[in-house]
């Protein structure tokens, strides 16, 4: 028999407040100070300041795809749409298997009026790209890309990938290309005589991968329309990949629309807040509202906010591993938080003699102290240390261990985080299989 505690209502966390720690300030050293700013002092105000304009954007409000919410000027143009792909596309036109001509299929709607938000409603402008679109997945077999067999088992599940879903049931796509820094990497995906047969494989992959993903998505009115993309800069080797990004980039704008609810940057280097404040001015308000800035570090705290932790890869300060959604779906996790200097306890009770209790905890960013022991009821038993206490360096993925108890008693994991000011995201989740009964 296994058991799976319904989070948090079996378990007790213990906050240990008094154990926090009196950090040394630093105090101001008035000679230091000068009347006049350095170049130095105002480049690296006018960075800070773009950050924080970036991270005050408001957040997106995701389109609606209810015929009765839009409005009268948007319903207006999807009639006219409709009415008039009747005379400019072919009898047959469809997209991912739905009709889009001649029907009242509701999934229709839904794709043409992704084309109009692309062009403002503009119906003419929104048909001319909706015929490149079908022009293009022609030419292109997009219909049937997502089964092709085309060697890029080195990058599945790194650089580019679909891994679960978001809390509000969005399929998400993650995108990694620090592998590409390796120029030995670097050559064998771009490299060589074949520079533009080895990008255009390299772009039918990435279209792969991203048909792969939408065809989780329900195509309906109320339904989930849409992916996150989560976009990891850590060691991107931006020169190298210039040529690639730029053609990705133009696909997807060009034969995708509106298909991103979310992008999602994290590990993001300071220099990406000087690039932002100088392309800003060229984005629509409703292109930046739909942008999430993490900067290193802070991957973890972030995702969570739109992903579960059990759904988050352990890469990224989450408690999913690959393979892990063979065995099901993956068992819940409990949410906590860990303040500057104070210390965690989770005691886990109510384990019986002979007992095996699994778990996974995770602190995003690490940099603590963790240990776990197993405490017997009985006055007279000694408290065992089945995990002695340990630095974990930030970049350290979650912990996974299991347990078997010679007799009844609680498991208290602890998480000491009394050595530093950084208020920390962290998750843990646990399965405890009774004993076998012997008739």
């Amino acid at each position: 028999m296994e058991s799976t505690a319904p989070p948090p209502l079996s378990v007790q966390q213990t906050l240990e407040e008094d154990q926090k720690c009196q950090l040394p300030q630093t105090p101001n050293n008035p000679s230091s100070s000068s009347s006049k700013p350095t170049k130095l002092k105002s480049f690296v105000a006018s960075v800070m300041e773009s950050a924080a304009v970036l991270r005050r954007t408001p957040s997106f409000k995701e389109d609606t795809y209810l015929i009765s919410h839009l409005k009268t000027s948007e319903k207006k143009a999807l009639k006219e749409l409709k009415d008039t792909i009747l005379f400019n596309l072919p009898p047959d036109s469809s997209m991912w298997g739905i009709q889009l001509t001649g029907t009242s299929d509701p999934r229709a709607d839904v794709i043409l009026l992704k084309f109009l938000r692309a062009r403002d409603f503009r119906v003419q402008d929104s048909i001319a790209m909706l015929r490149k679109c079908l022009a293009w997945r022609k030419e292109f077999g997009a219909d049937v890309v997502s089964e092709e067999e085309l060697g890029f088992k080195e990058l599945e599940g790194v650089v580019a990938y679909m891994h679960a879903f978001d809390r509000e049931g969005h399929p998400v796509c993650y995108n990694a290309y620090g592998v590409f820094k390796d120029k030995q990497m670097y050559d064998k995906i771009f490299g060589d005589d074949d520079d533009d047969v080895k990008l255009t494989k390299f772009l039918r992959w990435r279209v792969q991968v991203l048909e792969r993903g939408i065809k989780l998505l329900h195509f309906k009115p109320g339904g989930v329309n849409s992916i996150i993309q989560v976009t990891d800069l850590k060691d991107m080797p931006k020169r190298e990949l210039r040529s690639a990004s730029n053609h990705i980039l133009s696909l997807f704008q060009d034969n995708y629309p509106e298909m991103v609810a979310r992008k999602i940057f994290v590990n993001v280097p300071w220099y990406f807040s000087l690039l932002y404040s100088m392309f800003s001015p060229f984005l629509t308000q409703r292109t930046k509202s739909k942008f999430v800035i993490s900067k290193e570090g802070n991957a973890a705290e972030t995702l969570y906010k739109f992903i579960k932790p059990e759904d988050v890869p352990v890469q990224y300060g989450g408690l999913s591993r690959p393979g892990d959604d063979i065995s099901g779906p993956p068992k819940p996790a409990s949410e906590f938080t860990v303040k500057g200097g104070e210390r965690v306890n989770i005691q886990i009770e109510g384990i019986e003699g002979g007992a095996t209790i699994t778990w996974d905890i995770v602190v995003g960013g690490w940099e603590l102290e963790y240990s776990a022991e197993f405490v017997p009821n009985s006055d007279a038993s000694y408290t065992v240390a089945v995990e002695k206490p340990r630095r974990i360096a930030a970049n350290e993925e979650a912990v996974h261990n299991s347990y078997t108890t010679r007799e009844a008693g609680k498991l208290v994991l602890s998480v000491d985080n009394t050595a530093s000011r950084k208020r920390k995201v962290a998750a843990y989740r646990y399965v405890v299989r009774k004993s076998p009964i012997n008739i």
